[in-house]
């Protein structure tokens, strides 16, 4: 689903996201862009913010990581599994905040990583499989959607997104 992550903007984020296929090199660029507006700087920088969105997915795997590490933040290389925990985290911080629908993060979880292939998105994984049985539970809906964000709360309360 890459350029389908709805406003991935901070660096660290779009990063994450990027890592995991769920983020377009456009939307690298301009999370670059939106650093060099805060008052970021560096020459990597620039050079990452100053890729054409038409070259961007071919360019930004060249020149993100140095553009991240010239200002501190955190690269994760595609598919690492840093890179897969924190676009579990960045998605949860996204439900808990009411930007991201429960169902829909747990659709993500699901489709993105399956069973047994990150612990950190297993019983996000598994809250998928209930819907799908939610008929044949006692539980409700809301229910579900309250053990949903119980769950996304304790994968962010770990390790906090901390936006730069």
């Amino acid at each position: 689903m890459p350029g389908t992550s709805g406003g991935c903007r901070t660096p660290t984020t779009a990063s994450a996201l990027w890592s995991v296929g769920y983020a377009s090199g456009a939307e690298l660029v301009a999370a670059a862009c939106d650093l060099l507006i805060t008052g970021h700087d560096g020459p990597n920088l620039s050079m990452l913010a100053g890729v054409h969105s038409r070259h961007a997915d071919e360019e930004v795997p060249e020149l993100l990581e140095a553009a991240l590490q010239g200002v501190g933040l955190d690269y994760h290389p595609r598919g690492s599994e840093g890179g897969q925990e924190a676009a579990v985290r960045t998605m949860a911080a996204r439900a808990i905040a009411g930007a991201l629908e429960p169902l829909d993060l747990v659709t993500w979880a699901h489709t993105t990583f399956g069973h047994g292939a990150l612990a950190l998105a297993e019983h996000l994984v598994e809250l998928d499989d209930v819907y799908d049985t939610l008929e044949y539970t006692d539980l409700t809906e809301q229910d579900l959607h309250i053990e949903i964000l119980a769950e996304a709360r304790r994968i962010v309360g770990a390790h906090p997104i901390v936006a730069a």
